[in-house]
């Protein structure tokens, strides 16, 4: 039989254990951090992977109850896999005047800061995990607005608008990103609105984002609330910044990028469980070989896609 001109040839899924809330005292945060923590039930010198929610107008998604497409596969797939609740969760009813809404980009990073520097908690919490993760090999990936947040920890800087400082929240322990629709440049890239409501975004700077990080964007993903650039906006991460770094572009996909963000989500304009697929087939493998010296999985995902009859998508590295 003749498989499907897109289907992915991954390895058997594992059961997967998911723990929540996992409370990280957090003195000066409007409230403690919660986090999700998922993982193979089997397995040691699991890698991590920390995931930075979008800020959708849905409740939950943007909390560690979202992107289970992602995080179910990735998990069931050997990556240990960490979800924080952002200050920005509609689902903590924060005042609209805590500092630094609404979007509380900064602590945004500092959550993920936060997380690394409290493992050892994490595995007190979650005793299952003690002595399984591989504390060498860290990723970072975010969505939307978590793209923001994962491209600082991986060297994007900007000007904090409220005293002219230049920003730098990268952290070494991060060794590869996977950046979905993330926010590109500022500038006259940016509506009006964004740039007169949300300032942060004005002087965004990839120029320093060295680490190892795979963007993808899709080529439908106007986002024109927030940029006048179209969908080339989202590929700004690839484009303007130094090597290595590769991009996938998905055709007809949207800020959803198919569904990512949650199982049959309304707010998905372009929902595909096809193109869901591809979007956690190719980051997994991306992930493996990244964090594993020799692992042939993202050379094998990229020659497949190359010679598949009808890609969903392309690939194009530097």
């Amino acid at each position: 039989m003749t498989e499907p001109a897109n289907a992915f040839t991954t390895p058997t899924p594992t059961p997967v254990l998911s723990v929540a809330p996992v409370v990280l005292p957090a003195p000066g945060r409007a409230v403690d951090l919660e986090l999700r923590i998922s993982a193979p039930v089997s397995g040691s010198d699991l890698p991590v992977v920390l995931l930075s929610h979008g800020q959708g107008y849905s409740n939950h998604l943007s909390s560690l109850n979202g992107y289970a497409p992602l995080v179910n596969h990735w998990a069931a797939h050997g990556f240990v896999v960490i979800q924080p609740t952002h200050l920005s969760s509609r689902t903590l009813t924060l005042p609209p005047d805590t500092p630094g809404a609404p979007l509380h980009w900064r602590s945004r990073a500092e959550d993920m800061h936060l997380v690394l520097d409290r493992l050892d908690a994490i595995e007190d919490e979650v005793p299952q995990l003690r002595g399984r993760l591989d504390r060498s090999k860290v990723a970072v990936a975010g969505h939307s607005m978590g793209g923001h947040t994962a491209s600082l920890l991986l060297g994007a800087r900007l000007t904090d608008p409220d005293d002219g400082t230049v920003v730098d929240l990268s952290d070494p322990r991060i060794k590869a990103g996977v950046l979905l629709a993330a926010p590109g440049r500022g500038g006259d890239a940016l509506t009006e609105s964004v740039a007169e409501n949300l300032p942060f975004f004005s002087t965004t700077d990839f120029s320093g984002m060295a680490t190892p990080t795979l963007v993808v964007a899709g080529d439908k993903d106007a986002s024109a609330h927030l940029t006048v650039m179209g969908p080339d906006w989202h590929t700004d991460p690839y484009t303007l910044s130094p090597g290595p770094k590769s991009l996938l572009t998905l055709f007809d996909a949207e800020h959803g990028l198919g569904g990512i963000s949650g199982y049959d989500v309304a707010e998905t304009t372009d929902e595909n469980p096809e193109r869901v697929a591809a979007v956690q087939h190719f980051t997994t493998a991306y992930l493996r070989s990244e964090l594993s010296t020799g692992d042939p999985a993202w050379q094998t995902a990229r020659d497949a896609l190359a010679s598949a009859a009808a890609p969903l998508g392309k690939i194009e590295s530097r």
